[in-house]
């Protein structure tokens, strides 16, 4: 699936204009490195910050800390603030972002294992969704960059 859709994507962006990044913390940068293994991602794609932990979030990708502190850095408010952040630190048209528990350690009975909230930043509007994936930690992070792709794309298609 992957193989049919990023080529997709990159062609509507290059028909659109536009240049996209990620803004990426549970998958660490996996969806950039996906998206770059396809020739001709340069035109398109611009680059990734990989925000591992909250100051970088804070600091590169202009998360307010209030959000971190009062919803924590896997929910709704924090990857739309990491969507919008990397569209300004990386000068781009589209941003998506990731934030999760990819396990095995790490869960709360609120946030369990698993849990994984992509924000998307396209035409001017930010969307977020939220998913509990099961399996490992590979397969979380599997399963995340294929959903965030499949709803870009989506997006993409809609705008």
């Amino acid at each position: 699936m992957i193989e049919n859709i990023v080529p997709s994507i990159g062609k509507i962006l290059v028909e659109k204009g536009w240049t996209m990044s990620t803004a990426e913390s549970c998958t660490g940068g996996l969806v950039a490195a996906t998206l770059t293994d396809f020739s001709g991602s340069s035109a398109w794609f611009s680059g990734a910050v990989v925000a591992y932990s909250n100051e970088v979030k804070m600091s590169q990708l202009h998360v307010p800390e209030q959000e971190i502190i009062d919803h924590g850095a896997v929910s709704e408010p924090v990857v739309r603030a990491m969507a919008e952040g990397v569209c300004k630190t990386l000068n781009v048209d589209v941003g998506i972002s990731l934030s999760g528990i990819a396990g095995p350690t790490g869960g709360t009975p609120d946030k369990p294992v698993g849990t994984v909230w992509m924000g998307w930043h396209v035409n001017g509007k930010t969307y977020a969704e939220k998913y509990i994936f099961n399996g490992d930690r590979k397969s979380v992070k599997d399963q995340s960059l294929q959903t965030v792709l499949e709803k870009l794309h989506q997006f993409l298609k809609e705008s």
